[in-house]
């Protein structure tokens, strides 16, 4: 994939309704790109590289021909959705009550 499309694909996710953040780490767990700031970056990088990496291993050992696509842990305040690629791993943080909020203040208006 080319830098620009990156950069297309980053700025589309961007544009969700409720989208706060994206971070885009290796396997290691070392942050690539961000939009957030840096203390948090470093935090969601370390601890959803680890869960990522547990959540692999989980579901090999239950199916050794399957593999994680796709990771969403959902909270009263954020919903995380976790894309692990081959070489890297894509982070989407959202509020997972923007939807409602919006539809609140459209019914007030």
């Amino acid at each position: 994939m080319q830098l620009s499309e990156v950069e297309e694909t980053l700025n589309r996710i961007k544009t969700h309704k409720g989208v706060s953040g994206i971070v885009i780490v290796n396997h290691e767990g070392v942050p690539i790109r961000s939009t957030l700031e840096q203390k948090y970056t470093l935090q969601y990088s370390a601890l959803i590289s680890q869960l990522t990496q547990k959540a692999k291993s989980m579901i090999r050992d239950l199916d050794p021909q399957n593999d994680l696509t796709f990771l969403r842990l959902r909270s009263r305040k954020h919903e995380i959705m976790v894309a692990p690629d081959k070489d890297y791993i894509l982070i989407v943080i959202q509020d997972p009550n923007a939807d409602i909020m919006i539809q609140q203040q459209n019914h007030n208006d």
